[in-house]
């Protein structure tokens, strides 16, 4: 497939349930790198990436998977992720050193992680587990920071009846996020989320209602779609949804929760509302489809609460992702 200007942030899991699963996960790692633009010996290193994430779950943790996805524009380039269940590190710094290992705790190769990705980020405890997010860029330059996103179909399908996209507008400091969940799943589903998600990335510039309007307009004849969209600036964030797209605000271990209207994007469009969220540096805003349990707003994991924004997402959908469905986190950290 060739690399587009706007390629859909679409994850692919590989769960690690036997060591075999090693081996696909690099296999994926390679084809997807050179899918989304890189070139020469990097998706061979991607691949070896890949491998060394993927055996450190296989040989010491549990209930782990490595997540495959595009780097969000403008970078070109391949994010991956590991997230499991422990035991953890007690000592990651230990552990990222070359040539470290042990038969207690995960380490094997992270010194070759660190090496390879252009930026690393790593967050574990014992015994809850640990989550690393490895991002490579086609030019070496690190990508954008403060966002994270896993888009995954429901199982079984090929079909992504969910998406997500970003846009940064650095004139003027302001980063807009979406979430885009089509009715049901599958093929129909998935043609009102690519709909909605082209409407998204010619209009991202206007106001959130505005877009919502748009979408409404461009969907109409599809089955329609749930659409949670937030643009946040320096201390303050705006949100505008409809439909079953929630977003949290994240602070320490604090969570606040804002739903959006009731309706349908393309079918009944409610009256928008775009509401003023407070978002300061140090906080992270949550945009998720009913693909995630909503029971960890209310259990309120101190371990999940406190990961940033880039390591977030696939922690999220690691533990709380429903089995049936498609299933979207986007994350986005607040700035001064």
């Amino acid at each position: 497939m060739p690399h587009a200007a706007h390629p859909p942030l679409r994850t692919r899991q590989v769960r690690i349930d036997h060591h075999s699963a090693v081996h696909v996960a690099a296999m994926y790692a390679r084809e997807m790198g050179a899918e989304y633009g890189l070139t020469g010996s990097l998706p061979d290193r991607a691949a070896a990436l890949a491998s060394e994430l993927a055996g450190n779950i296989e040989k010491h943790a549990t209930n782990g998977s490595v997540f495959l996805q595009p780097l969000p524009p403008p970078a070109l380039g391949l994010e991956i992720a590991a997230a499991d269940r422990g035991p953890g590190m007690a000592d990651v710094r230990r552990c990222l050193t070359d040539g470290y290992t042990t038969s207690g705790t995960l380490g094997s190769g992270l010194g070759a992680v660190k090496r390879i990705a252009t930026r690393l980020h790593i967050r574990s405890d014992v015994p809850e587990g640990t989550v690393i997010a490895a991002r490579m860029t086609a030019d070496g330059r690190p990508s954008d920071a403060g966002t994270g996103a896993v888009c995954l179909p429901a199982p079984g399908e090929e079909a992504y009846g969910d998406g997500c996209a970003f846009h940064l507008d650095a004139e003027r400091g302001l980063r807009t996020a979406v979430v885009i969940d089509g009715l049901g799943h599958g093929e129909a589903a998935a043609k009102a989320t690519e709909r909605a998600l082209r409407t998204f990335h010619d209009h991202a510039d206007e106001p959130p209602a505005a877009v919502l309007q748009r979408m409404h307009t461009a969907l109409r004849t599809t089955r329609g779609a749930a659409v949670g969209l937030l643009r946040v600036g320096p201390g303050r964030a705006e949100f505008c949804g409809v439909g079953n797209i929630r977003l949290c605000v994240l602070s320490g271990e604090e969570l606040r929760q804002f739903d959006g209207r009731p309706g349908i994007v393309g079918w009944n469009l409610p009256t928008l509302h775009t509401r003023d969220v407070a978002l300061t540096q140090g906080e992270c805003a949550v945009l998720f489809s009913d693909g995630i349990e909503s029971r960890w707003t209310r259990t309120r994991s101190p371990y999940l609460t406190r990961l940033p924004a880039e390591l977030l997402p696939a922690a999220l959908v690691q533990r709380h992702r429903r089995e049936r469905d498609d299933a979207t986190v986007v994350t986005v950290a607040g700035t001064a």
